[in-house]
């Protein structure tokens, strides 16, 4: 299922491409990913996240363990297949990542995301961003990659760029949720960067059949919470 993507993580940006980066990773892209917490608002229900180390414990272990072992290793693979417009490997990688989510809201929260930024890509003119509008395996991973080729972005800084919005986005959901205090989210936001930084070091040289990830707590929380009386969040 393709081959091992390799990169120097340290490879430059700047000018409009650092721009572009900026504008996909933003908060305020208007996709509604604030509505997401990926089953942590179940998991603070539960009391299993209940402080900032708890948060920063269920976040971290997430990133390294999920998005590393993941998310980022099929960004790399979504990132080559538009690069040699191989459509057929940028579907398989696609429906890949979206059989990859364990419960029914985690596979609508990335339908969702992933046909918003298809729409918001459309509206801006990237090219190839309309055929995905419809696709019912589009994942937010996919257009993420697509709008970053078509914008030049090299592939380390795409990768970053994803790690940083998702961790934000559920730093965000901890600081509403738990509550966090700023300062509190501030100081896993500064825990991340390092960790960030090794696990795109190791998920872009991450070979085809090391690709995926077992979060079984994840998966409860999120299946648990479809069914969650009152809550904020949609996933």
């Amino acid at each position: 299922m393709g081959t091992m993507i390799t990169s120097n993580c340290a490879l430059p940006i700047a000018g409009v491409p650092l721009l572009r980066l900026m504008q996909l990773a933003s908060g305020a892209l208007p996709i509604g990913a604030f509505a997401y917490s990926q089953g942590l608002e179940q998991a603070i229900e539960l009391s299993w996240v209940n402080d900032e180390a708890s948060a920063a414990a269920w976040i971290l272990g997430l990133l390294s363990h999920g998005l590393g072992k993941l998310d980022l290793p099929i960004l790399g693979r979504l990132y080559a297949a538009f690069a040699l417009d191989d459509r057929r490997a940028a579907h398989r990688w696609s429906d890949f990542l979206f059989a990859s989510r364990g419960s029914r809201e985690l596979q609508a929260e990335e339908r969702h995301l992933g046909g918003a930024l298809a729409r918001v890509l459309d509206g801006l003119g990237v090219i190839g961003a309309r055929d995905w509008r419809a696709e019912p395996h589009v994942t937010h991973a996919t257009m993420f990659a697509l709008a970053a080729f078509r914008w030049d972005i090299p592939l380390p800084a795409t990768a970053f760029g994803y790690a940083f919005a998702w961790t934000e986005a559920q730093v965000g959901a901890a600081t509403r949720l738990c509550p966090l205090g700023q300062q509190a989210a501030q100081r896993i936001l500064s825990r991340a960067w390092p960790n960030i930084d090794h696990t795109v070091a190791g998920a872009l040289v991450l070979p085809d059949d090391e690709i995926g990830a077992a979060a079984p707590a994840q998966a409860i929380a999120s299946a648990l919470h479809e069914t969650l009386y009152s809550r904020l969040c949609r996933s």
